[in-house]
């Protein structure tokens, strides 16, 4: 038996995210937001109040990136930036009134989501994926030898 027998797990998983990827950001633009709208209000409303340093990291993207988002957002009200007193060149980040039932239709959107993915799989088999998932994630992030 040669590894290409079946497909390569990088590759299925790699198909497989793109898919679930798609469909997960159709649900986020059909609740009126977007993934990335979605992941900004999520990490902002998981820390009070979020310096854009820290945001760009818990989202995963470089900061002249989330500066564009945030640009973007706060033009919609969705959320206002301040300096935060202590260190000028810091901005804090918070929700505003409209961030906040934005955040809320998208968590709704969010969990039916993953109701949906989750259909039909039982409990144990989808914590048995979650250590799956886990261990790829640690493999991948070795250094190659």
């Amino acid at each position: 038996m040669t590894p290409f027998d079946r497909p390569p797990v990088g590759m299925t998983l790699a198909r497989t995210s793109k898919v679930v990827a798609q469909a997960f950001d159709a649900a986020m633009v059909e609740a009126g937001g977007t993934l990335p709208v979605w992941v900004t209000l999520l990490s902002v409303k998981s820390k009070e109040l979020a310096n854009q340093r820290e945001l760009a990291g818990m989202i995963g993207i470089q900061g002249a990136t989330l500066t564009h988002h945030l640009n973007g957002m706060e033009a919609q009200g969705l959320l206002t930036r301040r300096r935060d007193p202590e260190n000028r060149r810091v901005h804090q980040v918070a929700l505003t009134e409209a961030g906040e039932a934005l955040f809320e239709k998208l968590r709704l959107a969010a969990v039916a989501f993953d109701k949906r993915l989750r259909a039909g799989i039982p409990d144990d088999k989808l914590a048995e994926f979650t250590k799956v998932l886990a261990a790829l994630r640690r493999n991948a992030e070795l250094p190659q030898s």
